[in-house]
């Protein structure tokens, strides 16, 4: 029986940091269904902009000894920082994103917990901001916070969703409205060649490319959000093709192409 060919490009290893119960509970959301019979629990086949790609998963405890998270981190492909919501104070993941961009690797951050009563998203975007190095990016936010917590906007998408979506949101789509301005015009503050580009006029297709540009060079962070209990978890795989750098993408000399 003959081996599989995998492209470089269509392959992501992706390492994701968290506390050691949210970090296996994201894994397991994330490999649950997916991973084919047979094959290793933490790989999955995904299908994205209809292109099937192979993401490799490891978990690393944020309880863990920086040198250690150090070197975990500095020969990662890609990292998701996984962020609780509710927590005030978290000088673990500000260590680990000063880490990452300290060694230049491409990350991303997955917002928790957005359905406890403390959640306070805003808060977590600003811990992020207060890290030295890449700019937060929210391409999610939550529909509702808290109790009131329903699910999560797409932020990149949600033209195309008008009117349909505006009267389904409610308020909540007038805050959405504000949270893509802000995303388009930090985008294109970093970007010379398209600043002369409005809010409405920059296509997701082009948000998409300027997003992951951004990310892998280290000057941004794509901030997600958790959607549970209200729905999948996939936006997430396809944030991670679209955004995190394939081993081919990878400048550190100390990453190797493969396993």
């Amino acid at each position: 029986m003959g081996t599989e060919v995998i492209e470089p490009q269509a392959i992501r290893n992706v390492t994701i940091i968290g506390d050691p119960e949210e970090a296996t509970r994201i894994v397991h959301r994330l490999t649950r269904r997916r991973t084919e019979a047979g094959s290793d629990t933490a790989m999955v086949r995904w299908m994205t902009d209809q292109i099937d790609h192979t993401i490799r998963f490891a978990e690393l405890s944020s309880h863990a000894p920086i040198a250690t998270l150090e070197r975990s981190i500095r020969v990662a492909d890609g990292v998701i920082a996984v962020i609780n919501a509710a927590a005030h104070r978290t000088p673990l993941l500000e260590a680990i994103l000063r880490v990452a961009d300290d060694h230049q690797v491409a990350r991303l951050c997955l917002v928790t917990g957005l359905d406890h009563p403390a959640a306070d998203f805003e808060r977590s975007v600003r811990t992020i901001a207060d890290t030295h190095g890449a700019v937060p990016l929210p391409l999610q936010i939550p529909h509702g916070i808290g109790p009131e917590f329903e699910g999560v906007i797409d932020l990149i998408p949600m033209r195309a969703l008008e009117p349909m979506a505006a009267q389904f949101y409610g308020n909540h789509w007038t805050v959405a409205e504000k949270w893509h301005r802000d995303l388009v015009a930090t985008v294109l503050e970093q970007d010379a060649a398209h600043s002369t580009l409005g809010w409405r006029e920059i296509s997701p297709g082009q948000l998409y490319d300027r997003v992951r540009h951004l990310t892998h060079i280290g000057d941004a962070a794509p901030v997600l959000c958790d959607p549970a209990p209200w729905s999948d978890i996939a936006p997430v795989l396809d944030a991670i093709i679209r955004y995190l750098p394939s081993p081919l993408h990878v400048c550190q000399p100390e990453h190797a192409l493969d396993d």
